[in-house]
This record gives C-alpha cells, sequence and structure tokens, in this order.
C-alpha cells in the first residue's frame, strides 16, 4: 500500500508526531491496535488569517477509470487533440499550483515520480524522460479533498507526501462545504458551497488534469445570491438521484437542484406564509435552477445526509432538531429534540435504520427509524460532538450468519479533540423497548415511561426524553488524537481518518493492515472505496458557532 519497508512511520508523521508532545501514535480496541500511519494537511504558507471563519470538511472520492476518448471533433474541450500541448502539460502538471510535484510510489494511477524537487508550474525542470513516464496518469485513485481558508485542495490519499497535489482559490469566498458523486455519469462528480450562498459543479478529474490555482470547467448556481444570500451549510448529492443534489442554507432552506440544467435558470418562489412550519415550494418554470425549495426550520440547517439507497433525508439545525422526510413525497417522517443546544452532524446506519446525531449537549444520540424515538445515547465526550458515523466496514465478532446486523460500531469526534468508538448492540435497544414490566429501561426502578409505551405517529417531533428513560451508552475507546478540536471522521477499509477545524488529516490503520500491506506495495487504500460500494463518504461541519 505504502512504502513501509523501513518499517517506520513516514517522516511527514514523525515530525508532525514531534510537533504534537502527548499524542500517542496508536489506540487500543479488542481487534488490536489502530496506528497512526501518516498525516495530510495544507502547505505550510498558508495564511491562518481566515481560518476563523471556516471549519475544515473533508470528502472521499474515488476516481474510476477513465473513460475511452471520444473522436476529437471540432468543438471539442481542452482535452481534444487541437490543445494536446496545453493538455500533456495539464496531464504532468496535475500535482499543480505550488504544492509539491505528484509521486506515485505506493499512490495513485501508474506513473512513477515526476522530479522530487520540481516544483509545479516549473516546465524547465521536466525532461523528456519524465514526460514518458508521466502521460499515462488519468487521475484514477482515491484522494481527499479538504477546504482551508479560501481554497479547496486535494490530496493522494495513497501517497505519503503530507502536501496536497493540487489547490483551487476563490477569490471573493470561502468555500464550507463539499460532495463527491463516485458514480456521476457525466463530467461534473464534485460540489462546492462557498460562504457566500454560491454552488458550483467541477469534473474532479479536469481539476487535476488543469496546472491553474482556479475552477476549470465550472457550472455556476445560485450566482451573486440570485436564489439565496445566505451561506452553504450542507451539500450533498442525491443516491440515484441521475445528477441532482442538495444544497442546505443557514437560512432553514433547502434547495434542490439538478445539474442538467441551466445554473442559470430563472427561479422565483412564494413567500414562506408560516417560517415555523416546514414547507415545499416547487419552481414554475420546467427550465427553472433550483427545481424546489424546502423550508426546513427557522435558523440554520447545520448538516444533512441521505440514507444509502436516497428513500430519506436526514437535517439537523441550529433549533436543535433532528428531521427526517421522505424524500421522494417530500413528507416530514419523524424527528425530536437534543437535550440542549443545536445539533451539529447527522449520519446513517447502512441498513437505514438507525440515524447518529451529535450536538452542543455533548452527547451521541441513536434514533431509530422503525420507532421514530431515540433509543439509545452516548455520554463520553467533554465538549461539542461535531462529527459522528457508522464503521460500515467492521464486522460484529459475535455475527449469528443470518445476515442480520446483530452490533453496530460508530465513531464520534468533539472540539475535545477526541475520537470515541462505540459499540451498540441490538439487545440494548431492542430488549428495553419491548419491556413493559419491571421498571424503566434503564433498568432503575419506577414507572414505566411512556416514551416507550407507543411508535411515535408519523410527522411528530419529540421533545427530549428524559436520560433515565432511555439506554445509555459508554464509549468502548476514548483517544486525544489531534491537539486541536475535530471536525470529522471517516471509515476506509483499511483505516479511520480523522480532521481538526485547521485542516490537519490523520490516518489512522486498522489493527493488521500496514504488517499485511508492508510487503505488497500495489494493495492500495483505494480498495476501501472498490470493494464496498457507497456514495461519497465526507466529514465535518461548517456550521457551528466560530
Amino acid at each position: 500500500m505504502i512504502n513501509t519497508s523501513n518499517g517506520k512511520i513516514s517522516t511527514s508523521s514523525s515530525l508532525a508526531n514531534a510537533q504534537s508532545p502527548g499524542l500517542k501514535t496508536y489506540f487500543k480496541t479488542p481487534e488490536g491496535r489502530y496506528k497512526l500511519q501518516y498525516e495530510k494537511t495544507h502547505p505550510s504558507g498558508l495564511l491562518h488569517y481566515a481560518h476563523g471563519k471556516t471549519v475544515t470538511q473533508v470528502t472521499l472520492a474515488h476516481l474510476k477509470d477513465k473513460p475511452a476518448p471520444s473522436t476529437p471533433t471540432a468543438s471539442s474541450s481542452s482535452f481534444s487533440a487541437s490543445s494536446g500541448v496545453r493538455s500533456a502539460a495539464a496531464r504532468l502538471l496535475g500535482a499543480g499550483n505550488g504544492s509539491r510535484a505528484l509521486s506515485f510510489v505506493g499512490g495513485n494511477g501508474s506513473s512513477k515520480s515526476v522530479g522530487g524537487n520540481s516544483k509545479a508550474g516549473s516546465l524547465g525542470s521536466l525532461n523528456s524522460s519524465n514526460l514518458i513516464t508521466t502521460t499515462n496518469f488519468d487521475g484514477k485513485g482515491t484522494y481527499l479533498i479538504f477546504n482551508v481558508s479560501d481554497a479547496i485542495f486535494i490530496s493522494d490519499l495513497n501517497s505519503q507526501d503530507k502536501d496536497p497535489i493540487k489547490s483551487i482559490h476563490f477569490s471573493n469566498s470561502n468555500p464550507v462545504c463539499h460532495a463527491f458523486d463516485q458514480d456521476a455519469k457525466d463530467g461534473h462528480d464534485l460540489l462546492i458551497g462557498l460562504n457566500s450562498g454560491d454552488v458550483y459543479s467541477v469534473s474532479l478529474r479536469q481539476q487535476l488534469q488543469d496546472v491553474g490555482k482556479k475552477l476549470v470547467g465550472a457550472q455556476h448556481y445560485n450566482k451573486d445570491g440570485s436564489v439565496n444570500i445566505s451561506r452553504c451549510a450542507s451539500i450533498a448529492w442525491v443516491p440515484g438521484g441521475d445528477g441532482a443534489f442538495v444544497v442546505a442554507h443557514a437560512d432553514g432552506n433547502l434547495y434542490v437542484y439538478e445539474k442538467s440544467k441551466d445554473g442559470a435558470g430563472d427561479s422565483s418562489f412564494p413567500v414562506i406564509k408560516d417560517p415555523s412550519q416546514f414547507s415545499v415550494a416547487h419552481a414554475r418554470y420546467n427550465k427553472s435552477n433550483p427545481i424546489a425549495r424546502w423550508h426546513i426550520c427557522q435558523g440554520s440547517i447545520n448538516s444533512i445526509a441521505f440514507s444509502f439507497d436516497g428513500a430519506y433525508l436526514a437535517t439537523v439545525g441550529r433549533d436543535g432538531y433532528l428531521r427526517v422526510f421522505d424524500y421522494i413525497k417530500e413528507q416530514l417522517i419523524c424527528g425530536g429534540k437534543s437535550y440542549y443546544g443545536a445539533l451539529l452532524c447527522c449520519a446513517w446506519s447502512m441498513d437505514g435504520k438507525y440515524v447518529l446525531t451529535g450536538g452542543e449537549d455533548d452527547l451521541v444520540q441513536v434514533w431509530s427509524m422503525e420507532d421514530r424515538k431515540v433509543v439509545a445515547w452516548g455520554e463520553g465526550h467533554n465538549s461539542w460532538v461535531s462529527g459522528v458515523t457508522f464503521d460500515s466496514y467492521w464486522t460484529s465478532p459475535n455475527s449469528d450468519g443470518s445476515g442480520e446486523t446483530v452490533m453496530y460500531r460508530f465513531g464520534s469526534v468533539g472540539q475535545d479533540t477526541q475520537l470515541l468508538l462505540w459499540d451498540l448492540e441490538m439487545d440494548e435497544i431492542v430488549v428495553p423497548l419491548r419491556r413493559y414490566t419491571g421498571g424503566s429501561p434503564t433498568f432503575s426502578t419506577g414507572s414505566q415511561s411512556s416514551h416507550w409505551d407507543t411508535v411515535s405517529p408519523v410527522g411528530t417531533l419529540q421533545p427530549a426524553p428524559s436520560m433515565r428513560d432511555v439506554p445509555k451508552l459508554s464509549p468502548l475507546i476514548m483517544h486525544r488524537v489531534h491537539t486541536e478540536p475535530l471536525s470529522g471522521l471517516i471509515f476506509t477499509q483499511e483505516s479511520v481518518l480523522t480532521v481538526c477545524r485547521e485542516g490537519h488529516i490523520k490516518i489512522w490503520m486498522r489493527p493488521g493492515v500496514a504488517e499485511n500491506q508492508a510487503g505488497d506495495p500495489e494493495n492500495v487504500l483505494s480498495t476501501s472505496l472498490k470493494e464496498k460500494t457507497l456514495p461519497s463518504s465526507k466529514v465535518g461541519s461548517s456550521s457551528y458557532r466560530q
């Protein structure tokens, strides 16, 4: 996977750890040790003056094999024969823009290193032998996309190089959220939302092949706030939506777009009659884009997440409510209130049965879609919970072989700089849920709580239940992974990725992975997305209080 023939952590990791005294390079679980393998971050020369305005979010993007090239025509794009020189330079300098040159030792693609000391944009340092060994680069591989200050950075997940291979800068506003669609049927697979409310869709491969520091071939939506002037809070592709995507804004509105339509399509929506109620309005014209406005809540929507089949959409907001919608029917299904303050993040289980939330009450809550209520809560963080996600690659050791999930593993990160892992056993939820005699679900004395009596009616937002009426979870492990507050995490088949709000990413290898792959450099991290089909992964939230 990576070059570990010397048996040591990469130099960049060692240096970073030396600058962070007191942080261990591993943490223990019942399965074994997770080890810090290497790190990713923005270029060291990046100014930090704007960091307080945005929080780093990370998106995991897997680019598949490049489609077979079509016969060039007179109207073909920059990749046509008429611009072969520019195209060759773009492929050659895909690292781009002031960062280090691409290194493909154990990394993405099949090319070799491009002049280790050469800087992107310096054509004079490249010779014909370099050109021969790099012209077959097509962007295939696994990448990390993350925002810091006024820029989007792209790193090669499979390379030990700490610095990104590409930077894209925005002149008028900061990028705050992004999403990748690995199943996109045409070129545009990356969405970027800005603090100004503007939204762009682009081709990730095209950005990697371009030598500049600006977006290329972009479609621009909500230009200059033509539809909504509030900042983008969260953005997501609709799974199986054939190019549809949704953008949540800080004013509580969510808009549905179609990338096949002109980004400047005229859209006007009626005035919201009751801001306290959920409502949906559709555009009046077929060519309009966005095609619909969902008024979710008063105050900011902080995060959104689709179930993996695209049937349901979960939102969490400044008002402290989780809301789950039937996306096709445009109907509120269920939801409820946090114990205190805003909710900042949410995530679905792979089977769509459970939703995780975290927020300003320092708790992780588990919501059941079957029963439409909170069925467990986890206590362990000492500050706001800023990221939650299920580990869909983890297999329960006591699986009954029936295919039914009997235990879930999930993770959470917070502004207390800690990563917590949790095990959620079905017996801890199902048994108390069905127990109607002999005390409350927490097995304390007292009468049975009404929280467990009935399934909540469809469309009902529940108040926060008493903590004594809901089973409590304790974390499996607690580990301080960064010196700065954390903004999110991602699970892959081989690793766990953690990111802090300042733009530093750490890759923690699962037990046994580093040792097993040390002698097999061809087995790269990108298999984490090949062996299980998932929607694009992303972490972080740009919406909590600065």
